[in-house]
């Protein structure tokens, strides 16, 4: 199989890509924020797009997948590690060299740019040479590689390497310095007076002494007087420099465009498994989760919200994580409980899953199987704007609405606190009507809501709650689990915060009664 790409099977996904924009949930979900701190540090690649957009190919997934599984054999990972560094340290070199002034300076660092690109090129056919390959997108770079150094074009490019560092290696040349004059000659073997004098004294020597020598900033730009050596060295060995010219002529463009596609798109998988990293060190697991487009049997064990669990890990604090599973007719996950215990982390996690299932990386969690989506669709709660005289309401509709009208069966809608605005009766007629239509046109769903009565619209919906400390139902222990809705541990939550449960309520009554009892 020819190669083509580490990150695409399908040209058509390739050119799809080089196109796609930050998809409008991103915020929503804190994928911005996921995307923000993968990106850090390789924002020359630009590796927002593939980031960005999620693959339509069960296929093409399990392309990646077998990639990422081969990153993480430590031979191959350092093979391909060091290849990107090299690549890296040539791209500073080009860069450089278009920043200096003197045609032959500017020359010498191309030479070293072209040095460095070989090395990392024969350096990364070795590494993969000697690894033992599974996946498809690998093992096809290493047939193209094999038969990249061995070509001609390649092989040319070493020689005149090693030709023109030679020759300029071979220039030796004298500079007598006085009466406000520099005269440059050719180097005659004439007798170095310096390694003399160190030569006689060497016997005297008795241990290293400390050096009160001033160190200059050794700057890459030359001044005049370099220059103007470096002019009258290259008219005593025109040769030399017109071979420098030359080669720079023919391989001014020497980056072959596969191997710089590979350069940019491995670092895809390389910042992921670098973000990864940290969190496995902390103790969190990641797999590869089971993507069909056919089943939209879900599940999810230990799964958690790559955004929050970044940050609690730099905080030092404990990330939780969460299990959740749809089967049969099931499509609804009705997300109830108290506030501030973690139902919109919960509803955050789930969307985040099905994006990076399909851009086929490691997902949070364990044992994971989930649907590939064409599409996710979120409504996260909005602050009302004073000047949009519609009203907080109507612009819920609105919203909703426009999701409804653009989803498809494979769609995924996360919904999150809707109709807060309006009474519960208003919430819970709108919530059900909607559900009911999310429902008739089978989508998979997350509904964060504060209508209990929202989880009992049949077999397609299922009950989820944010629970409490049994023996202090005001602490959320930011656990989500299935079970039926009550609103009790709210309720009781809120009572005790205010003062207002049946005790401290007879509590108080009758200290205002003068000791009289009251029941």
């Amino acid at each position: 199989m020819s190669f083509l790409s580490v990150l695409f099977a399908d040209p058509a996904e390739q050119a799809a890509a080089a196109m796609q924009e930050e998809p409008a949930y991103f915020t929503d979900l804190n994928l911005d924020q996921v995307v923000s701190s993968l990106t850090a540090g390789r924002e020359t690649y630009q590796l927002e797009p593939f980031f960005h957009t999620r693959l339509w190919n069960v296929d093409t997934i399990a392309y990646r997948h077998e990639i990422f599984h081969d990153l993480e054999n430590e031979t191959v990972s350092a093979g391909v590690s060091r290849f990107a560094a090299e690549m890296q340290d040539m791209h500073r070199e080009r860069a450089q060299a278009a920043k200096l002034h003197h045609r032959y300076q500017q020359e010498s660092w191309l030479v070293g740019a072209a040095e460095t690109y070989r090395k990392a090129v024969c350096g990364l056919e070795d590494a993969l040479t000697a690894a033992d390959l599974a996946s498809r997108g690998l093992r096809s770079l290493r047939a193209f590689l094999t038969s990249y150094v061995h070509s001609e074009l390649f092989e040319q490019l070493a020689a005149d390497i090693r030709q023109v560092q030679e020759a300029l290696a071979s220039v030796r040349y004298c500079m007598t310095i006085g009466g406000g004059k520099v005269i440059v000659t050719r180097y005659a073997e004439e007798t170095d007076y310096g390694a003399e004098v160190l030569a006689a004294f060497q016997k005297f020597k008795q241990e290293e002494a400390k050096s009160y020598l001033v160190a200059y900033k050794n700057f890459v730009d030359m001044n005049h007087v370099e220059e103007a050596v470096l002019d009258r060295a290259a008219l005593l060995f025109p040769e030399v420099f017109a071979g420098l010219d030359d080669f720079c002529t023919r391989h001014r463009d020497h980056l072959d465009p596969i191997v710089a596609t590979f350069d940019r798109e491995v670092q895809f998988y390389l910042a992921y498994l670098e973000y990864t990293a940290r969190l496995r060190a902390n103790g969190l697991s990641l797999c590869y989760p089971q993507v069909s487009q056919a089943s939209k049997a879900e599940t999810g064990h230990q799964v958690f919200d790559l955004a929050l669990a970044d940050k609690l890990i730099e905080d030092g604090a404990r990330v939780v994580t969460n299990d959740f599973h749809l089967q049969g007719p099931e499509r609804v996950l009705v997300i109830s409980g108290p506030n501030q215990g973690g139902k919109t982390t919960f509803a955050r996690t789930i969307g985040q899953l099905h994006h990076l299932a399909a851009l086929g990386c490691p997902v949070p969690g364990t044992d994971t199987r989930l649907f590939l989506c064409d599409q996710i669709f979120t409504h996260f709660e909005r602050g009302e704007n004073l000047k949009d005289l519609s009203g907080k309401l109507q612009d819920d509709l609105v919203r909703i609405q426009d999701i409804l009208q653009h989803t498809t069966p494979a769609s995924v809608v996360i919904m999150n606190e809707v109709f807060t605005s309006t009474t519960l009766d208003d919430a819970r007629i709108l919530g059900t009507r909607i559900l009911q239509k999310i429902i008739e046109l089978d989508l998979l769903c997350v509904c964060v809501t504060f209508v209990d009565e929202l989880s009992q619209l049949g077999p397609t919906t299922v009950s989820m709650t944010s629970t409490v400390v049994p023996d202090n139902p005001a602490e959320r222990t930011f656990r989500i689990v299935r079970r039926p809705a009550d609103g009790l541990s709210y309720a009781l939550a809120i009572a005790d915060k205010y003062g207002l449960t049946y005790e401290r309520l007879i509590s108080r009554l009758n200290a205002r009664s003068g000791g009289r009892t009251m029941s």
